[in-house]
């Protein structure tokens, strides 16, 4: 039955045995091709897709989408269709095709507009403003994210603020906004703390660093890295030797600095 497979999916899934969820989900895709239930079929190769996106096959990613969102178009499912389409762009982003991916995003606009699905709107908006900041459209990004920040407060998704307001102080920043940039990453690191989500407030404080760096402030980028520092140990992060590397830097030019400004 295809149903044991989709639970032994979702467990390998929780475990990050991604390989093994694959397969269930394979065999499972199978089971439902066989069968006349096409919303049950889309969902299982929509979780299919899903499980090669992570990891990192984005041929076999594609081809479950594209036949996911065929089989919703048949049955005028447009809150899936609209779903769909953000997964397709997502990819595409991914394999570094803006263009293809910013497609996608505006048709998945297109359907789920007319829904009214805020949370889903938040971060279709998010992810258009990345591809716009991406490619120096910067009044429009830091537009497009104050609407997904709005769409976010209203649905009260204190995820979706903290992230957003990371991507958007990051545009602020690569805008040569400082200012504004230090209110939205302060924020993004406030809601991330608000979540407990420590990984998600070393993000927002790696970019803080590069602001204060900008600006000189070797002292408070020593601080903002040395909390991340502690983060990245206790969760045994990717970037810890980054991290660490950067802060002894840091700490060695604010070391530096100082004993150059003390009175002779």
């Amino acid at each position: 039955m295809s149903d044991a497979d989709k639970h032994r999916a979702g467990i390998f899934l929780h475990r990050g045995d991604l390989a093994r969820a694959r397969a269930s989900y394979e065999r499972a895709v199978e089971q439902d091709r066989a069968g006349s239930d096409h919303a049950a079929l889309a969902a299982t190769l929509g979780n299919l897709g899903n499980v090669c996106a992570m990891m990192g096959d984005h041929d076999a990613a594609l081809r479950c989408y594209r036949e996911v969102l065929g089989l919703q178009r048949e049955t005028d499912d447009r809150r899936g269709a609209g779903q769909t389409l953000v997964n397709l762009g997502n990819l595409q982003a991914d394999a570094g095709h803006p263009e293809e991916a910013r497609a996608h995003y505006l048709e998945a606009l297109d359907l789920l507009e007319p829904l009214g699905d805020r949370q889903a709107l938040a971060v279709l908006h998010a992810n258009l403003a990345l591809q716009q900041s991406a490619a120096g459209w910067f009044d429009d990004a830091i537009a497009r994210f104050r609407l997904a920040l709005d769409l976010h407060r209203a649905v009260g998704n204190e995820e979706g603020l903290a992230v957003t307001y990371g991507q958007l102080g990051k545009t602020f920043l690569l805008a040569g906004r400082a200012i504004e940039a230090e209110r939205c990453l302060n924020n993004a690191s406030e809601h991330f703390i608000k979540l407990g989500d420590e990984p998600g407030e070393a993000g927002a404080l790696r970019l803080l660093a590069d602001l204060y760096e900008q600006r000189g402030d070797l002292g408070s980028a020593a601080r903002c890295i040395e909390h991340v520092v502690q983060i990245a140990r206790r969760y045994t992060l990717p970037q810890r030797p980054t991290d660490e590397a950067r802060l002894l830097r840091l700490q060695t030019a604010a070391s530096h600095d100082a004993a150059r400004k003390e009175p002779a």
